[in-house]
């Protein structure tokens, strides 16, 4: 039961973008696409699985540890540790999909490295540290705010496709259209907050 809720929560209850609003610039900016927002899922979910396992890991075992009789409390360095890990994992990412998808690597242009100062990244990192969870605890929460953020990006980019067939009146057309959509996508996602 533990699990299903800490699965359902972050993916749903409290996902990042439409509930938390963190992670709006590459939300807005790759969802014109959803091939692209695909390949920006995919990106995400890896960085922030793989960023809330390495923080947890250093967080519970490096950040504070023992020294003869004294507890060594290093907690003050989580945001620039868990800032350079993800950074590091941003850079792997990149590289492996300059390597393997030219293509995607173009369309998602500057987004891609945006990842390292995504919010919704950092905040995972930072819930998982405030909420003192285990490694495998904060690694499930990473995985499925990802998965969030990823459901979130390919409703968004669905509908901005076919908001692109629509005729709206000239007032709307382009972004004021794509925000309305977004606000009202927001609001179906707070109807998620009694599940947990």
């Amino acid at each position: 039961m533990k699990y299903l809720e800490l699965t359902v929560g972050a993916a749903l209850v409290y996902n990042f973008v439409l509930t938390r609003f963190l992670g709006i610039c590459p939300f807005l900016g790759v969802s014109k696409r959803i091939s692209t927002a695909m390949g920006m899922s995919g990106a995400v979910i890896f960085v922030m699985t793989a960023a809330s396992f390495c923080t947890a890991l250093i967080y519970n075992h490096l950040l504070k540890f023992t020294w003869g009789e004294k507890v060594v409390d290093l907690s003050f360095l989580q945001v620039l540790i868990f800032i350079l890990v993800i950074a590091a994992l941003v850079q792997v990412i990149e590289i492996v999909m300059q390597k393997l998808a030219p293509g995607l690597y173009q369309a998602l242009g500057i987004y891609l490295p945006l990842i390292t100062t995504n919010c919704a990244v950092l905040g995972s990192a930072a819930l998982n540290f405030n909420a003192q969870r285990s490694v495998l605890d904060a690694t499930i929460f990473g995985c499925f705010s990802g998965v969030g953020f990823a459901i979130a990006l390919l409703l968004f980019a669905s509908l901005r496709e076919r908001l692109e067939l629509a005729s709206p009146p000239k007032a709307f057309e382009g972004i004021p259209i794509g925000l309305v959509t977004a606000g009202i996508l927001a609001m179906a996602f707070v109807g998620f907050a009694g599940l947990c």
